[in-house]
């Protein structure tokens, strides 16, 4: 599908709307059961679609409307999991969380997304978006009692994935998307095998790939952890050089508001960059000239015909007139950009 200028998306979620689930809570349980349930999660994914599109964003996504969590939604329809059986591990090195368990070989019975990406497919005539967690993520999210191997886990996600991938293709779903925050934690693991397992997972497909990497919700947990990192985060430069000569098509990044040093981008020179412009972790809405001037910095590392701005990650524990008020922010401050742009003959 064709494309304007600088593209506009955001990253993952939006807040849900209250009937659905707790307002401004991050992985909030379901308000509704049954039948309901279903009918309430297609209303709210029908409603996200129309938001976006009605906020100036450019690709459209699901806004994960009809998932809880951005891992274990996924985990949870895969056999080979049990969720009774639970241990406590830490995630992503930071916090401890309770999870469920792999008993045996782990496979995908049946898609797990596609009807819904259907759905989203039916709702516009706009590019469309689709987010699935990435193998190194995974695996982070688990307790391993049977492969006691986390690359042989990631390679076994990554094949569910790349299954779950090519059916979300075949349903019309444009650019898939892997959620991997892990790359910004476990560089040694990422290098030895975690960006061949996530290739792995895109492998065959026709549709753009895109990888996001962030450094995660304003969760205290993800803000303590930032607190450590220093004046500059250069984490992505361990994973950049590497993306770069991956076969992923997109690498999207958070930037506004953190401390990621903007010329970092020039290790994915080629690649389309996924630019975060808009704060996750802060509710102050960015004025557009915000928004214009991070991507005007952003140009002078990435070529403007694969920029696409964005937001830096989900932003579903915000209140819902705050992530609206966010995206029309994104979409008036790529359009003075973009303006600049074709005035000047780019």
């Amino acid at each position: 599908m064709t494309q304007p200028l600088l593209p506009t998306s955001i990253v993952g979620s939006l807040p849900k709307p209250s009937w659905l689930a707790q307002p401004e809570t991050l992985w909030s349980p379901w308000s509704l059961q049954g039948d309901a349930l279903v009918e309430g999660k297609r209303d709210a994914l029908r409603i996200s679609t129309h938001e976006q599109s009605n906020r100036g964003i450019d690709i459209v996504s699901d806004g994960e409307q009809t998932r809880q969590h951005f891992v274990t939604t996924f985990i949870e329809h895969l056999s080979g999991v049990d969720f009774e059986k639970r241990k406590t591990v830490r995630i992503r090195d930071r916090y401890d969380a309770s999870v469920p368990t792999v008993v045996s070989a782990v496979s995908r019975e049946k898609p797990v997304f596609v009807d819904d990406a259907k759905f989203l497919r039916q709702q516009t005539d706009q590019p469309i978006k689709w987010a699935l967690p990435g193998p190194m993520t995974m695996i982070d999210t688990l307790y391993d009692d049977h492969y006691k191997s986390r690359e042989k886990l990631a390679w076994e996600f990554a094949t569910v994935l790349n299954q779950e991938a090519k059916d979300l293709e075949a349903a019309g779903v444009d650019i898939i998307q892997f959620d991997e925050p892990a790359f910004n934690v476990f560089f040694e693991e990422m290098k030895d095998w975690g960006v061949a397992a996530l290739e792995r997972a895109a492998e065959g497909l026709r549709a753009e790939t895109a990888v996001h990497i962030c450094y995660g919700y304003g969760i205290k947990a993800n803000n303590d952890w930032k607190t450590t990192l220093g004046s500059e985060w250069r984490q992505y430069e361990e994973s950049f050089p590497l993306l770069q000569r991956s076969s992923l098509d997109i690498v999207s990044l958070e930037c506004h508001n953190s401390h990621v040093p903007m010329d970092l981008i020039e290790l994915i020179r080629g690649k389309k960059v996924m630019l975060g412009a808009i704060d996750v972790a802060n509710e102050t809405i960015e004025t557009p000239e915000e928004v214009a001037a991070t991507l005007r910095k952003a140009l002078n590392f990435a070529d403007a015909d694969k920029l696409i701005p964005s937001t830096n990650c989900g932003m579903a524990p915000f209140a819902r007139d705050v992530s609206l008020a966010k995206m029309s922010a994104l979409s008036a401050g790529t359009a003075i950009v973009r303006e600049e742009l074709v005035s000047s003959g780019v």
